[in-house]
């Protein structure tokens, strides 16, 4: 049954919100995509903060042009799976990435994407997703601010393991 116009202006408000939220998204052709692959990605999305939908090509540029972003996806081919991430810019790419490489025999490919309001195409994508997640780079961060401080309480402990082995050599020397 096909939807009514009140439906679909729901529909693409709901999206127009998710768009607005957020960080970057990711457009996927959706050849060969079931239902338990649909089941699988949303699960992997939640832990990451990623929302993944299938909508028509119409509705979602509807959607973009209500949340002010001015991309043309008309030149995307197929049904388009969007994966929206809010919690950083290559969550979304990511988990599509790595959805995707588990399934090698899959028709499935990533087709392009948003990121700072600029559509991006398939390789761009492909890029994003290789690199690290905020939560690695703030991992890299504290590491990195940490490793000084770690060098000179070793170089601190180096000198008081010396001076206890000479104390230590001088007791047997004496003892002996």
């Amino acid at each position: 049954m096909p939807k009514t116009r009140a439906q679909k202006q729901e529909i693409v408000s709901g999206i127009a919100n998710q768009f607005r939220g957020m960080k970057a998204a990711v457009f996927t052709s959706v050849a060969g995509y079931t239902m338990e692959d649909a089941d699988k990605l949303r699960a992997k999305g939640r832990e990451v903060g990623v929302k993944s939908f299938v909508a028509k090509k119409t509705l979602l540029e509807r959607a973009l042009k209500e949340a002010g972003i001015e991309v043309d996806i008309s030149g995307l081919e197929g049904s388009i799976l969007t994966s929206v991430g809010s919690s950083d810019e290559v969550s979304g790419a990511k988990l599509i990435a790595s959805f995707l490489k588990e399934r090698k025999d899959s028709p499935m490919q990533m087709v392009g994407g948003i990121l700072e309001g600029k559509l991006m195409d398939a390789r761009s994508v492909a890029t994003l997703s290789k690199l690290p997640s905020k939560k690695e780079l703030l991992g890299q961060l504290v590491g990195t601010l940490n490793a000084p401080v770690s060098g000179f309480v070793n170089v601190l402990a180096g000198n008081l393991r010396g001076l206890v082995t000479v104390l230590g050599a001088i007791k047997d020397q004496k003892t002996a």
